[in-house]
């Protein structure tokens, strides 16, 4: 089971945390958000995970530009998209693998669908799809979940990416979410944390731990 602690602003942290052995770290370069970071405090961060720990950086509605010049800073092989990029964004990247994060409603998967028809069209096909909880204005983090059973049912494990499940996602209910739906990876961000933007130590401890239990699930 691959985990992703996301969120991460200084390097004490991302020291203390890569001691509990997610598989990624995510930088988030979206400044309107609590866990905002800089290319350079995100340089610093990255240059002190060991080489088993991903540095993954998160960008919404970024120019490409400025996607480059954070991956460059930041020695990044990896980028999230988290914004409203267009199915042919992807293409300018070839380098970089790419998460593309999509979120999902009640109203089920047919904007995705959509979505990855269209990018399977142009050859731009992301590496790993995270899918998020849909909150009207917000780019996640919002602590809301996406419902486990209708992922479950209606995720084309065969045509698409592999499933990444965020949103809402914490210690007490990350098993649950991982027997659910079956997913390749989990992401959490605010469901580790003690107040808004600020990880608790210990609830990434206990978060780990349980993905840890569907370990090649």
């Amino acid at each position: 089971m691959w985990i992703k602690i996301c969120g991460i602003k200084d390097v004490e942290t991302a020291r203390r945390i890569s001691g509990m052995g997610p598989d990624a770290i995510g930088l988030n370069f979206y400044q309107p958000s609590p866990r905002g970071v800089d290319f350079t405090v995100a340089a610093q961060i990255a240059a002190e995970l060991p080489k088993a720990i991903e540095p993954v950086g998160l960008f919404v509605n970024h120019a490409e530009d400025e996607i480059r010049a954070g991956s460059k800073t930041c020695g990044l092989h990896t980028v999230q998209l988290h914004g409203d990029e267009p199915p042919g964004f992807a293409a300018a990247f070839p380098e970089l693998k790419i998460i593309r994060a999509l979120r999902v409603g009640s109203d089920g998967l047919d904007k995705m669908s959509d979505y990855l028809t269209e990018c399977n069209q142009l050859g731009t096909m992301p590496d790993y799809c995270l899918v998020d909880a849909h909150v009207p204005g917000q780019y996640g983090g919002t602590g809301q979940t996406v419902s486990w059973e209708m992922l479950a049912r209606e995720y084309r494990r065969d045509e698409w990416p592999p499933l990444i499940l965020s949103g809402g996602l914490n210690p007490e209910n990350v098993a649950a979410a991982i027997r659910a739906c079956r997913p390749w990876g989990v992401d959490v961000s605010s469901g580790v944390e003690s107040t808004r933007g600020v990880k608790d130590l210990d609830l990434v401890q206990r978060f780990v731990d349980a993905a840890r239990e569907f370990e090649g699930c």
